[in-house]
């Protein structure tokens, strides 16, 4: 376990890039962290269209399935509802780690910009503006419009850091995961957790 990451929040919203979310969730298990997952309806749409994946509606179900897929330890992974507000990433009095919104859709990244917090990602998110955590968030769009750069420019000067789902070709992927990874270990690196999910810059291949 990372020495001072234990728990992190990881959101699915309904951008398009459901595997870098599932990706990330599988590594961030593999590292041996405390995962609370909120995944927004849109977000189980998105899972089936890219991925052929049926996530299951109640917070519960999906817990259990995840748990049993991912082969996690007991409590290593918590679910909460959309609406979970007895949830602990819903308080100040404990918050997370960190959180990462990944995919971030530009209608998650606005409310959260202006402190909506309508649902339990976005009242997530406003718990880590204002405990000053780490909050990542990868949107996935394109183009970027004139006020999505300014949410994510209103984000940046909270000290968010926006992350967008923009892969490299430096390590020459031979296949999707490999460009999947790319965006993963990035986030990872933004959040201390030591992987080898690709080689680095510099470094011998």
């Amino acid at each position: 376990m990372h020495p001072t990451l234990n728990t992190v929040t990881l959101a699915l919203s309904g951008a398009s890039g459901m595997a870098y979310g599932l990706r990330l969730l599988e590594c961030l298990l593999a590292a041996d962290l405390r995962v609370y997952l909120l995944v927004s309806q849109a977000a189980h749409i998105v899972a089936k269209q890219e991925l052929g994946v049926a996530l299951p509606a109640r917070a519960s179900d999906l817990e259990r399935q995840l748990s049993e897929s991912l082969n996690t330890r007991d409590g290593q992974l918590r679910v909460f509802g959309r609406e979970d507000w007895n949830a602990p990433v819903a308080s100040g009095s404990n918050p997370a780690d960190a959180m990462v919104v990944c995919p971030c859709s530009m209608g998650t990244l606005a409310a959260i910009a202006h402190g909506l917090s309508d649902n339990l990602i976005e009242r997530a998110a406003d718990v880590m503006l204002k405990e000053q955590r780490k909050l990542i968030l990868v949107p996935r769009e394109a183009p970027f419009s004139t006020l999505h750069l300014e949410n994510m420019l209103t984000l940046s000067r909270m000290n968010a850091v926006i992350l967008p789902a923009n892969p490299g070709f430096y390590h020459q992927p031979q296949s999707v995961s490999d460009i999947v990874d790319f965006v993963v270990a990035r986030i990872l690196d933004q959040l201390g957790v030591q992987h080898e999910l690709m080689a680095r810059w510099g470094d011998s291949r």
